[in-house]
């Protein structure tokens, strides 16, 4: 069904946005409804033929480069002419000369201080409130409901011998990150000590804060030889409220919706409410922390994580908003509007809360090819910025490094955004996705497990922090790094993740509040900015690996072995597909072909179906392999579902299973999909769900 427009400047606008806006948005911010429409319109008049002149120069380039594959496939791959080829089509640009960012007013969360990040669908507002209050978690809570101590709890309520095996370990963390912080609990001096209050001491190690809560009288300070009833550690020092890969948002009302969610968290007042054992619980947003200092003087420490989000990128357009000739307006647009507009709830000072204290609104721009769209998207926010009367540079952008020709083109892409650049980071998932689409025609790729060790990755996480760390973003932008993407692994995760740290990262997606606190630890434990120190003088590694193509060489693989890959595969894709066609559900913990949950999102589906793509590509499959291994993995899907009264079964219904259908599509039309993108495609079949 289509949506009731209105004309608003000569555009169609969904009504249910225009209503949204002018009745939710603007009046509190005192801003006329005429003049924000005809200045929204002549963003759009002057940007949207430029992004798509953007994708075709995409297009353009992937075609020149199928070509070249296609010409030398079986010749042997020559690094040397292949590097050449990419700069005379111009996918490779010359490197700036060295620079330093100009970016300002940025908040210490983002520019001085190295913690966790997490990432929360926009659209479920008990998600983003339980992201939003990650900035604090305890401990203790952590230690006991994970694998990181050994077992079970034991009997239906408290489990004591657990209890004391994570005050154990708790106490450990404490001693390695602040010594000697016993004595301040009997009034003593500490030089990390930067806070008390009743019942409470406040330290800080690395920038980040350690409280901890006395109460011999609680349950389990009492058991606790200093009386700790709790340890809080500071934890999602930042969190993205995503518009993109991890949200199924396909018409004006659910632009709406995010939009609704976005603005309830720049105005403080979102509020969700659930049952949990019985009992109705509503959650809101956390005040802020009071304290006072050694001294004396008061201390007041954010209750909340500092909020980005995350815009779509150039590709997909909204049928929220119809250009004069008709055609749907580019999203990213869009949204670079709406949530700039609403944001300056937050910048006026009209919410209940803060979230930037130095003025900015932090946006993350996804699915950027190179330093052109990375201008585009720098003189967009310029034209916003000019719209809503701010200074230039108040919108900060957050660079997704997660394309090749980004990566390939690193600093050249921060230079373009160099006066608002506040974050870039690795994303392993949608660049290994992007590296097969790119090199699709060159041949069959390896497994997709191997990808993780391959040599083009390995330097593409090395020359991300090292052409940060060349172009000043030390202290001044985030150096982030992906997704820990097994929630239920805490222990590896603890065991594993310190590695992002190392590597320089100030900062690593994490999958839920959980997985904050165990991994601010990470950030105890590693001074990252002393790493920055020790690689300032690193040399960053040269393009010659970032372009070795992950070619399988020989296929010598067994049939066994290429039924497991594909039926991976095929699992992974139904598993998220179906929940994202049916329920609208654009991330979730999806349990693997193994029965382990993943968190999965577009990214690990672009992987999934263009490797299998590929593979159907060079004829290591036939289709009839992939039809058999739909079938036998949707069955296995329908099984690991049956317990959610809203799924919809699959199997056997291979024709009007709409997400069934998706799910092949992906595959089948997998080479002509721009870019590899899934969302053309789940879009159309999601808009078809919702009709039924």
């Amino acid at each position: 069904m289509m949506p009731n427009y209105v004309d608003r400047a000569g555009l169609k606008i969904a009504e249910t946005l225009a209503s949204f806006l002018e009745s939710h948005v603007l009046p509190g911010l005192g801003l006329a409804a005429d003049g924000f429409w005809q200045n929204a319109a002549e963003i759009f008049h002057r940007f949207t033929p430029e992004n798509r002149t953007l994708l075709s120069y995409r297009d353009h380039l992937q075609l020149k480069i199928d070509n070249w594959h296609t010409i030398h496939r079986g010749k042997g791959h020559d690094a040397a002419a292949y590097q050449a080829f990419l700069y005379e089509i111009g996918y490779l640009a010359d490197a700036p000369t060295p620079f330093t960012i100009g970016t300002d007013n940025v908040d210490d969360e983002v520019a001085r201080i190295a913690g966790p990040q997490l990432v929360v669908p926009i659209l479920n507002a008990r998600f983003l409130l339980n992201a939003a209050n990650a900035r604090w978690g305890s401990l203790f809570d952590a230690l006991y409901g994970t694998d990181v101590i050994p077992g079970l709890p034991q009997g239906s309520g408290y489990d004591p011998v657990r209890g004391a095996a994570v005050i154990e370990r708790a106490r450990q963390a404490l001693d390695q990150a602040i010594p000697g912080w016993a004595a301040a609990i009997n009034g003593g001096a500490h030089p990390a000590l930067v806070g008390r209050r009743p019942g409470g001491l406040l330290f800080v190690h690395n920038g980040l804060h350690i409280e901890l809560v006395i109460d011999r009288e609680h349950p389990i300070g009492r058991t606790e030889m200093d009386g700790i009833a709790d340890i809080i550690l500071e934890s999602a020092l930042t969190t993205i409220a995503d518009l993109e890969d991890s949200i199924a948002a396909v018409d004006a009302a659910d632009k709406v919706a995010a939009y609704a969610n976005w603005l309830g968290l720049m105005k403080g007042d979102l509020a969700a409410s659930f049952d949990k054992a019985g009992q109705s619980i509503t959650r809101m947003l956390a005040p802020d922390r009071e304290w006072m200092t050694p001294d004396g003087q008061p201390l007041t420490l954010q209750g909340r994580s500092l909020m980005f989000v995350r815009n779509v990128g150039h590709l997909m357009t909204t049928p929220a908003v119809l250009m004069p000739d008709g055609a749907e307006a580019p999203e990213g647009i869009l949204d670079g509007i709406v949530t700039s507009l609403i944001a300056l709830y937050d910048l006026q000072g009209k919410g209940l809360y803060r979230n930037s204290r130095t003025g900015s609104i932090y946006i993350v721009k996804p699915k950027m090819h190179g330093p052109e769209e990375a201008g585009f998207a720098d003189r967009l926010f310029g034209a916003i910025e000019d719209m809503l009367g701010l200074s230039r540079n108040t919108i900060k952008l957050g660079l997704m490094d997660e394309e090749r020709r980004t990566s390939a083109n690193l600093a050249a892409c921060i230079h373009a955004i160099r006066n608002r650049v506040a974050f870039i980071n690795t994303g392993f998932l949608d660049r290994t996705g992007d590296e097969i689409h790119t090199s699709m025609q060159a041949g069959p790729m390896v497994r997709k497990a191997a990808m993780k060790s391959s040599t083009w990755l390995l330097a593409y996480e090395e020359r991300n922090v090292c052409i940060g760390l060349a172009c000043g973003l030390s202290g001044r932008a985030q150096i982030g790094k992906g997704m820990w993407a097994m929630p239920d692994r805490m222990a590896d995760m603890l065991r594993d993740k310190v590695a992002h740290p190392l590597s320089g990262a100030t900062t690593a997606w994490v999958p839920s509040p959980t997985a904050a606190t165990l991994h601010a630890l990470h950030y105890h434990a590693v001074d990252v900015f002393a790493i920055h120190g020790a690689l300032a003088s690193k040399e960053v590694p040269g393009l010659k690996a970032l372009l070795t193509l992950p070619l399988a060489g020989g296929t010598n693989w067994s049939p066994e072995e290429i039924r497991d890959e594909i039926d991976n595969n095929a699992q992974g894709i139904l598993g998220y597909v179906v929940r994202w066609i049916d329920q609208g559900v654009g991330c979730s913990k999806v349990p693997d072909i193994n029965d382990i949950g993943l968190m999965e999102d577009r990214a690990t589906l672009r992987i999934s179906s263009q490797h299998m793509a590929n593979w159907l590509l060079h004829n290591i499959i036939s289709e009839s392999d992939v039809d058999a291994a739909f079938q036998r993995m949707a069955v296995r899907v329908d099984r690991q579902n049956t317990a959610d009264p809203a799924y919809l079964p699959m199997a056997d219904n291979w024709d009007t299973s709409l997400a069934y259908r998706a799910a092949k599509s992906l595959v089948f039309d997998g080479l002509v999909s721009p870019s590899g993108y899934t969302e053309p495609l789940l879009h159309a079949f999601r808009k078809e769900a919702k009709l039924v």
